[in-house]
């Protein structure tokens, strides 16, 4: 099973990106996905950005992924 987690693009450098998930950046590659900007939200899986994903529904399931996270604090 793959899990692909939802960021948001923060700067872009060829095919090179800083990806923003929860407050943890991380370098991530692009060159699977054309005509990507900054502020726009994409799967990350393995290091890759593997496509582009709507705004609300990557905030959507960052809400679900953090509230499943806080639950398991308990």
């Amino acid at each position: 099973m793959c899990v692909a987690i939802p960021c948001k693009v923060v700067t872009i450098n060829g095919t090179k990106a800083v990806v923003d998930a929860g407050g943890a950046r991380r370098e991530i590659n692009i060159m699977l996905i054309e005509n990507l900007s900054v502020g726009d939200y994409v799967l990350v899986h393995a290091g890759f950005a593997i496509s582009k994903v709507e705004r609300e529904t990557a905030e959507d399931t960052l809400a679900i992924l953090e509230s499943y996270l806080a639950e398991g604090q308990r």
